[in-house]
C-alpha cells in the first residue's frame, strides 16, 4: 500500500500551524529565512501528521539515517517519505519502504544539468522529445524519488543508474522489481519508486492541515 497526497500551502497561516508541528520542525521551520519556505516545511509536517492519524498512526518517533533520510523508529512497517517545491508538499506513507519526489516544470532549466549527470540514454531522450524541459523533468523527479527510496539521497550519483520510461518505468537491471508512477499536476510533477502501483493521488486543500 502506498497513499499519497498533495497540497497547494501557498496560504497557509504559518502563525496557526506553527502551534501544531513538534518542537523539531519548529526548530527547521525557523533556520528558513523566507515565509515561503517556512510554509513549505510546516506543510509537509501537517500532511504528513494527517495521513498517518487517518492510518491510525499516533505519536510516532521520528529518527534521521545516516545519510539524512528520516523514518519512524518506534511503529513497525510504516514508513514515508516528503517533498515539496514552489508552492507544492507531498507526503507518500507505505508499508514498505518509499522515495517520492514533486518539482514545479521549469520551462527554463538548464538542461545541462541532464548532460553533465544523467545517463548519455537518458539525456539523448530528454534533447530529442517534443518538449525537452517537460522530459527532463519526467527523468528528474523518477530518478530523485529512487535516490530517496534508497536512503542515499545526493550520495547516490545521478548517473550510477538509469531509468527507462516505456508502458512501464523501470529501473535497468533491477533486482529489487521496484515500481515507478509518474503523475503530472497542473504545473508539477510527481515520482514515485515503491513496491505498489499507485493509482490514487489525494489533492488536500490546506485548511485540512490544520
Amino acid at each position: 500500500m502506498i497513499k499519497l497526497a498533495y497540497c497547494n500551502v501557498e496560504n497557509l497561516d504559518l502563525k496557526k500551524a506553527y502551534g501544531l508541528v513538534s518542537k523539531n520542525r519548529q526548530d527547521k521551520i525557523d533556520f528558513y529565512r523566507f515565509e515561503k519556505d517556512k510554509k513549505l516545511s510546516a506543510g509537509a509536517y501537517l500532511l504528513l501528521k494527517k495521513l498517518l492519524s487517518e492510518e491510525n498512526v499516533t505519536n510516532p518517533i521520528f529518527k534521521t539515517g545516516k545519510y539524512g533520510k528520516v523514518h519512524i523508529s518506534n511503529i513497525e512497517n510504516t514508513h514515508f517519505n516528503l517533498s515539496h517545491s514552489d508552492k507544492m508538499v507531498l507526503c507518500a506513507i507505505s508499508d514498505m519502504e518509499v522515495g517520492a519526489d514533486i518539482e514545479y516544470n521549469d520551462p527554463k532549466i538548464d538542461l545541462s544539468i541532464a548532460e553533465h549527470y544523467f545517463y548519455n540514454s537518458e539525456y539523448e531522450n530528454i534533447m530529442n522529445s517534443p518538449n525537452p524541459p517537460d522530459e527532463f523533468f519526467k527523468y528528474w523527479v523518477l530518478k530523485e524519488s529512487y535516490m530517496k527510496y534508497t536512503g542515499l539521497g545526493m550520495n547516490l550519483d545521478l548517473n550510477s543508474f538509469e531509468i527507462i520510461i516505456e508502458d512501464e518505468i523501470r529501473l535497468k537491471n533491477d533486482d529489487k522489481n521496484l515500481k515507478f508512477n509518474l503523475f503530472n499536476i497542473k504545473d508539477y510533477k510527481i515520482g514515485i519508486a515503491g513496491h505498489y502501483t499507485v493509482s490514487d493521488l489525494i489533492e488536500y486543500e490546506v485548511d485540512e492541515l490544520y
